[in-house]
C-alpha cells in the first residue's frame, strides 16, 4: 500500500504496484553494472528477474509455480533478494482500479475537455460574427 511519503512516486496498475524511483535505480544500476562489465549478463538477468520470481509466490498460484518461485527466491538471497521490492503484487483494499478502467476514465476526461474547448470556440465565433449567421 502506498504511504503518504510515496504519494506520486508509486503507481498501481491492476494488481501490480511500481515504486518508480526504486525501480529505475534498481534496473538502471543493474544495466550500468552489466554495461561496464562489472557483472556478466546472465547474472544480471537473474538479478533483474528476482522481483518477478517474488511475484509468482502467491496463494492462488499452482503448486509448481509456487515451488519454483520459492526456490528462485531462496537462490536470490545471496544477491540481496530479501530487500523491499521495487515492483510487487498488491492485494486487499485500495482503489483496485484496473488498467482498462483507468484508461477509460482518462479517455473520458480528455474527450470532455476537448468537447468543452470546442464548444467555447463555437460560442465565440457566433458572438463575434457581425452578420448574425
Amino acid at each position: 500500500m502506498e504511504s503518504s511519503a510515496d504519494r506520486g512516486l508509486t503507481n498501481r496498475i491492476g494488481p501490480v504496484e511500481i515504486n518508480w524511483p526504486r525501480a529505475i535505480g534498481y534496473y538502471g544500476g543493474l544495466g550500468l553494472a552489466v554495461g561496464f562489465g562489472m557483472i556478466e549478463p546472465p547474472f544480471g538477468l537473474f538479478i533483474a528477474a528476482v522481483p518477478l520470481f517474488k511475484m509468482l509466490n502467491r496463494p492462488k498460484a499452482s503448486r509448481p509455480v509456487r515451488l519454483l518461485s520459492q526456490i528462485m527466491d531462496g537462490a536470490s538471497q545471496p544477491v540481496g533478494g530479501d530487500g523491499d521490492p521495487a515492483i510487487k503484487l498488491v492485494t486487499g483494499t485500495g482503489t483496485g482500479m484496473s488498467i482498462v478502467r483507468e484508461a477509460r476514465q482518462l479517455a473520458d476526461r480528455v474527450s470532455a475537455a476537448r468537447a468543452s474547448s470546442t464548444d467555447g470556440r463555437r460560442a465565440r465565433r457566433v458572438s463575434t460574427d457581425p452578420s448574425g449567421a
